[in-house]
């Protein structure tokens, strides 16, 4: 599980779910955009609920991993969608983020 720090909010959401936004969100920024998605959360006591987060260039996410109790939320429609949008943005396999650096190397192994 991952916790993401947005807007001085915690969300807690699953690994591949943090990846994928933070994949969009770079994509987003390499463009100059911005863009509303919906993520699912999980609260402390493991009810799921949805975060409406917007990301682009002014965008300052971080995620980290976080010891959990509750199983691993999963949610592959949205990270079905959240891949598709980056591909429109990023739509060749040898484009490299300009910000590379700045991405952890967990989110460029995927």
């Amino acid at each position: 599980m991952m916790t993401i720090v947005y807007a001085g909010e915690e969300m807690t959401t699953g690994d591949e779910i943090a990846q994928a936004l933070l994949k969009y969100s770079a994509a987003l920024a390499e463009r100059g955009s911005a863009s509303t998605v919906e993520i699912p959360t999980l609260s402390d006591d493991g009810t799921r609920s949805t975060a409406t987060v917007l990301v682009g260039p002014a965008s300052q996410i971080v995620a980290r991993p976080v010891e959990s109790s509750f199983e691993e939320l999963r949610d592959p429609r949205v990270v079905e969608h959240l891949t598709a949008l980056t591909t429109e943005l990023r739509p060749g396999p040898s484009v490299q983020s300009a910000m590379s650096g700045d991405v952890p190397d967990w989110v460029e192994d995927l």
